[in-house]
């Protein structure tokens, strides 16, 4: 188990380095000062359908160039949230565990949370809770470009990373077809895996 305290920014459904950071990690902080960033994790995931990779994003309201995290808003002007279940569903129905976790996820595809950084929280609690983990959350107080005594992770958002950042291969429903894809939303490792999902993180 680390001990250390890890600087995270805010991820859509994270994949599993970053998840591992968060379970392994004694004090986990959240970067609540940063500008929004563009075509990261932040505001999107992968998962893997039957057509190959899949990046489900999250539409935002644009208000001003530059925005803090935490007051980027979520747009409803299209039903994005029933697209994206309905893709989530299609990818992982007949993965194995697909049926004892759906009814947890499935009300953030219906209940419309007004800030990203509020919805992103309460699904990662929510995937926390599936595999049972209990954790505590920080914020960070002001924005730091290179912080003291604090594991800084926040590249983690951000897939041009993804290299750097690999978890040992699992079932995947279609690897067969495409191999093992690494680097997909932890919701892809739950599905196929349920509560062994642990264990890929050590």
């Amino acid at each position: 188990m680390g001990t250390e305290r890890v600087l995270l920014s805010t991820s859509y459904l994270p994949n599993l380095p970053y998840l591992a950071q968060v379970i392994h990690n004694d004090e986990v902080v959240f970067e609540t000062h940063e500008y929004f960033v563009k075509q990261t994790y932040r505001s999107r995931c992968d998962i893997l359908s039957s057509n190959g990779k899949l990046s489900l994003s999250i539409p935002l309201v644009k208000q001003a160039d530059k925005e803090i995290i935490t007051e980027k808003k979520i747009s409803y002007a299209e039903n994005w949230q029933q697209q994206h279940w309905r893709s989530i569903t299609s990818a992982y129905k007949n993965s194995p565990y697909f049926e004892f976790f759906e009814d947890e996820l499935k009300p953030f595809y219906h209940q419309k949370y007004e800030y990203l950084f509020d919805y992103n929280l309460q699904l990662l609690k929510t995937v926390l809770h599936i595999l049972r983990v209990k954790k505590e959350f920080h914020s960070t107080e002001e924005f730091q470009l290179k912080p003291n005594e604090i594991k800084d992770l926040r590249v983690l958002s951000n897939p041009k990373n993804d290299s750097e950042f690999e978890i040992k291969p699992y079932y995947q429903l279609f690897s067969s077809k495409y191999g093992f894809i690494p680097n997909l939303s932890c919701i892809d490792a739950v599905f196929n895996e349920g509560l062994y999902t642990l264990d890929l993180l050590k």
